[in-house]
């Protein structure tokens, strides 16, 4: 496992290249070579193009072949790997009986009025020893990898106090650690507020900026912090007002907005210049203009709206008008229990008007940006992180197209092969 390794003879090596989000036409621009190939050195991209250039490359240099592993892509496509920017993957407990209820027609604001939702996840959450949390979250990290998932956000947000709060993010880094997908943890104490603090939201902010968030900070335990800016859980000047606070201890911010309601999640995003605005099955058009001139990226996630059987996310429209797109499986145990990559390609594509190649651009390259990443992941570019798909197929434009069935058959991270379908999956050294 030195992290060396030549990948040739792809029929498509798709770049995706790139170091910064894309916008509008850019994002159908993947920037593909025919017959190509790449090499990885000590874990970090070296050289990219075709497989006669490569080979002459390599020929000059008078490399070691002895010093690279070796894949052979004949007859299929090579992608950079994919980038998992909106999860809950560490949690407590499932759901699946409330799931049953919104088939019936409950709806997902009334489940949480009677104590489901967050709230259940929350107490089971807080039962859960850390080692439980970890070997779960192992399991599910195991899963994403086989997707071809190579980097991912995880959130807390299951505690909604400080001990459980700290508790999850721990566990979030010390899998960060010892698993071979990288993780990015997002503090989102600001989930819903907890039964002890009920009706008085803003007491619950307070708490969250003096009393929770300061230890998070000095054990450097999350780069970025959330909120779930929505009715009837945190409002627009208190989601601001935490996010402000975020801001001044160190954080980068992000945020959970315009989801069930038009709240105006969109325009604060824009105001704060946050990183990423998530959701937005209801932002404005106005706030929609307002996170295109800011630059933030729109993190849509249609497995969420798929399960609650809510309208998407107006990607199509999100793209023309100049906004950068990011797809995301929000992975959770209640609104979206799925870590599917193959299954958000398709509802992006057969539901949200998105193309295939956007697509491919929101779960790579503007993924990468959602997390402030584009400059070293998310695209086959000389000088990023090792860190590619190889599909079972000759093209890239299969993966939609063989609805909801996983079609990668390899995975490389760091320069090395750490998943092989061929070989049963999951290699270790």
């Amino acid at each position: 496992m030195n992290g060396n390794i030549i990948i040739k003879n792809a029929s498509e090596l798709v770049t995706c290249s790139g170091f910064a989000a894309k916008k509008g036409q850019e994002m159908s621009e993947l920037h593909i070579i025919p017959d190509g190939a790449v090499v990885v050195k000590e874990g970090m991209i070296e050289a990219v193009g075709t497989t006669k250039e490569i080979e002459a490359k390599l020929a000059k240099a008078e490399s070691d072949p002895a010093d690279f592993d070796f894949i052979d892509a004949q007859n299929k496509a090579v992608l950079p790997g994919f980038v998992d920017s909106h999860t809950h993957f560490i949690f407590g407990g499932y759901r699946a009986e409330e799931f049953s209820w919104r088939l019936r027609g409950d709806s997902y604001m009334d489940i949480m009025k009677r104590g489901g939702g967050i709230a259940n996840t929350v107490q089971a959450t807080r039962a859960a020893s850390a080692n439980e949390l970890l070997q779960a979250g192992i399991k599910r990290l195991d899963s994403m990898l086989s997707f071809g998932v190579t980097t991912v956000e995880g959130k807390s947000g299951y505690g909604l106090d400080k001990d459980t709060e700290i508790k999850q993010l721990d566990v979030i880094n010390h899998l960060g650690g010892i698993h071979y997908i990288d993780i990015v943890p997002t503090f989102l104490g600001a989930h819903a507020v907890p039964e002890k603090f009920k009706d008085r939201g803003d007491d619950f902010i307070d708490y969250m900026i003096k009393e929770v968030m300061p230890p998070v900070v000095e054990r450097k335990l999350a780069e970025y912090c959330d909120v779930f800016c929505e009715k009837n859980v945190f409002s627009v000047s208190q989601s601001r007002r935490l996010l402000t606070g975020a801001r001044e201890l160190g954080f980068k911010i992000k945020l959970h907005a315009d989801e069930i309601v038009q709240l105006g999640g969109a325009e604060l995003a824009a105001e704060l210049n946050a990183t990423s605005a998530d959701h937005l099955l209801q932002a404005s058009d106005e706030g929609i203009r307002q996170m295109a001139q800011a630059d933030v990226v729109a993190t849509l996630l249609p497995g969420t709206a798929f399960s609650l059987k809510e309208p998407y996310a107006r990607g199509r429209y999100i793209i023309d008008s100049n906004c950068a797109v990011a797809l995301a499986t929000d992975f959770n145990p209640g609104s979206c229990f799925t870590e599917s990559i193959p299954l958000i390609f398709a509802l992006a594509t057969l539901y949200m008007d998105i193309t295939t190649e956007e697509a491919v651009s929101a779960l790579t390259i503007n993924a990468a940006a959602a997390l402030d990443r584009a400059d070293t992941i998310g695209s086959i570019d000389v000088a990023k992180q090792g860190d590619l798909v190889v599909l079972e197929y000759p093209s890239y434009k299969f993966i939609p197209y063989h609805v909801g069935v996983n079609t990668v058959d390899k995975v490389v991270k760091n320069g090395n092969l750490v998943f092989d379908k061929e070989k049963g999956g999951m290699t270790y050294c």
